[in-house]
């Protein structure tokens, strides 16, 4: 135990602590001072105390964070805080400036929340567009002399007990300790160190493991219960970090009135740019109040299933689906990404951010959705991993209301691998939910599958799921890069037959609007049984699965017009006879569509500069983000790379500004479908 007499050691544990007892107390003044929260409430409210904790960790957090530089002053050989007094001159200036921004940041988010009930994040930099008019506005408002005398005399306690630290450790004789210690007191402080960084140790995943993001201090949906556990400091970096709005409002307005009339808008507006429009009871709607369940198909494109002409016959239950189901044919995901798919899912706006995606921007997370609209609907959302993975819980949380997130931590079945627990196990841990919900309410129920997805694991338990031995040839001439990539989606499809036993036995299956699609298409080999252009244009990734089943309800029908994401929401509110008001982009594709043949805005290569694109039955016009280099493609011809514009000037006028104008419309749509 020698180890413990490290004067680094117990310095570096010692500002750390001093750091985060600031903080600490700092969050103490937010929660007394400015919460708006009654100091009782936290007795009788557990999503409190478990907000608040999330809280200290943020602190914990920012305090290792900022004694990580120190902690190279100190072990540099010879040249470090024990044996040089003017280098501690240099960590004293540094904790006084890092401490003095920190309180400035947090003197303006304690102003900020009190002024707007929001805590400081990156829009906070327009007021710096005015500066005058802020600071003048700040002067009037708040005692600003004596708040910047509490704060020095705070900053100036914390540094007397610095000073204390630093006697008791630093400027002390050093004490002979040997290496073996040594080396296991630093082992031991690094691994607290990356704990502390980390944020958590519930249901740690060593193999991929998901830190404590902004999103976590979400969870109960509450907007004034989450502030409690937010880090002004970390907040701002993380608003800073994801960027501002980016949208171009000039090409909005030139291409409002041709997207208004696309979306059918009930009151178009050129001046506010709305999209609103609403949409009542239609006459199509199936008879009684019947369950609602998308079921996202993790990683599965058209080309490994076989209703869409897979040779290998991988996919014999989902064909069958198929057979009975309502089948669309073009069916196609805005942007590729299973996170871009949730949110595009669940807010009807593709996820056309150009850095990371919108689930990681914490201020637009909080959407409309048309799940609201199925108001008398019990509305849960099942993942069989984590689903603070990429921040999807925020979105979730915040924009569906009264949904049950039932996530990793909560199912009773073993984790099977990175991404949590088996898609039969999730598939039969969610049935045993949906079976013990009240009877007097139907259900709305998101499931995300995660099995068809690297490392392609087979669990033990797999209800007597065979292999197949089919040879690396076969299956790469059919489009699997590996056998295990083949299994896995013949895995994926095995479950989808249990599902639908599962639904059977429980007793929902024949009142229940099935959705099945996929996410996005993994990556392929080659697919000769499909038509080139999928291949060599690139959309093999965005070609994904879709089928509605609801067995009793709807007769099976083939769907041969494009179709896209967006539009699964207002189709299934169509079907079960619920009004709504849309804002974002999705349509009811029982409705005509104003512009003729639909239209599907697809982003085909992501990045600072996009390739973006406008896809029919028939026809893929791409283009530039800029609306440079544009080009229209024949999907059904043999050499699709050919610009055939020249031969259909017409349709290649009609779909460029549809393309651009939809592209751009979606960018602003993240940012106004706020709610």
């Amino acid at each position: 135990m020698g180890w413990l007499q490290s004067r680094r050691l117990r310095y570096g544990v010692g500002a750390a602590g001093l750091a985060f007892l600031l903080f600490a107390v700092l969050r103490l003044v937010f929660v007394l001072g400015f919460s708006g929260i009654a100091p009782s409430e936290f007795i009788g409210n557990p999503a409190l105390r478990e907000t608040l904790g999330i809280g200290l960790r943020f602190d914990l957090r920012l305090a290792v964070l900022l004694i990580l530089p120190l902690a190279l002053l100190a072990w540099v050989p010879r040249w470090n805080l024990t044996r040089l007094p003017w280098l501690r001159w240099v960590a004293r200036i540094y904790w006084l400036l890092a401490l003095g921004v920190i309180g400035l940041l947090y003197i303006i988010d304690f102003g900020h929340y009190a002024y707007l009930g929001v805590r400081i994040n990156a829009t906070v930099l327009r007021y710096l567009e005015d500066a005058q008019i802020s600071q003048q506005m700040v002067w009037e408002t708040y005692p600003v002399l004596w708040i910047a005398l509490g704060w020095l005399a705070v900053l100036g306690v914390w540094f007397y007990g610095l000073l204390q630290l630093e006697r008791l450790t630093l400027a002390r004789e050093p004490e002979v300790i040997r290496r073996p210690s040594l080396a296991f007191g630093t082992g031991l402080g690094v691994v607290a160190v990356l704990l502390a960084l980390l944020g958590r140790v519930d249901n740690l995943n060593l193999e991929n493991p998901v830190p404590l993001r902004w999103s976590d201090a979400f969870f109960s949906g509450n907007a004034q219960i989450a502030a409690v556990g937010l880090n002004p400091v970390l907040f701002l970096y993380d608003t800073l970090k994801t960027g501002q709005a980016q949208f171009d409002e000039a090409q909005v307005r030139e291409h409002y009135p041709l997207i208004a009339r696309y979306l059918g808008v009930d009151r178009p507006d050129p001046q506010s740019l709305t999209f609103e429009r609403q949409q009542g009871v239609q006459p199509y709607r199936l008879q009684g109040t019947p369950n609602v369940m998308f079921v996202m198909l993790e990683s599965l494109g058209t080309s490994a299933v076989g209703a869409y002409g897979n040779p290998l016959n991988p996919t014999p239950n989902l064909d069958q689906l198929a057979a009975q189901s309502w089948f669309f044919k073009h069916f196609y995901v805005p942007v590729t990404g299973t996170a871009k798919t949730v949110w595009a899912s669940i807010t009807g706006v593709p996820d056309v951010t150009r850095r990371e995606t919108a689930t990681r921007h914490p201020l637009i997370t909080r959407q409309h959705t048309l799940i609201n609209a199925f108001t008398d609907y019990q509305k849960l959302y099942m993942i069989g991993g984590n689903a603070g993975w990429a921040n999807i819980n925020a979105l979730i949380q915040q924009s569906i209301d009264g949904v049950r997130l039932y996530q990793e931590s909560d199912w009773r079945s073993p984790l099977v691998d990175v991404w949590g627990i088996s898609d039969l196990d999730l598939f039969k841990e969610s049935d045993r939910i949906l079976r013990d919900l009240p009877k007097d309410r139907p259900f709305f129920a998101y499931v995300q599958t995660s099995g068809n997805h690297r490392p392609f694991t087979i669990p033990k338990d797999n209800d007597g799921f065979e292999v197949s031995n089919l040879s690396l040839e076969q299956v790469q001439a059919a489009g699997s890069r590996s056998v295990e990539q083949y299994n896995a989606v013949r895995l994926l499809d095995f479950n989808i037959g249990k599902l639908m036993e599962l639904a059977k036995a429980g007793g929902y299956y024949d009142n229940t609007i099935f959705v099945f699609f996929g996410d996005h298409n993994t990556r392929i080999s080659q697919i000769p049984h499909m038509p080139p252009a999928f291949e060599q244009l690139g959309l093999e990734s965005n070609h994904v699965p879709m089928l509605i089943h609801a067995p009793g309800m709807l007769a099976p029908k083939v769907i041969e017009e494009a179709v896209g994401l967006t539009d699964l929401l207002p189709t299934v509110a169509g079907m079960a006879g619920v009004p709504f008001s849309n804002g974002a982009m999705g349509r009811d594709v029982q409705q005509p569509a104003p512009e003729g043949e639909r239209v599907v805005p697809l982003v085909l290569r992501e990045g600072t500069f996009p390739l973006i694109g406008g896809v029919t039955k028939n026809f893929l016009l791409q283009m530039q983000h800029d609306g440079s280099s544009p080009t229209l493609h024949d999907l059904a011809s043999k050499t699709p790379l050919d610009n055939v514009a020249g031969q259909n000037p017409e349709e290649f006028q009609r779909l460029l500004e549809l393309t651009r104008g939809l592209h751009e419309s979606a960018r602003l749509m993240l940012y106004r479908n706020v709610r």
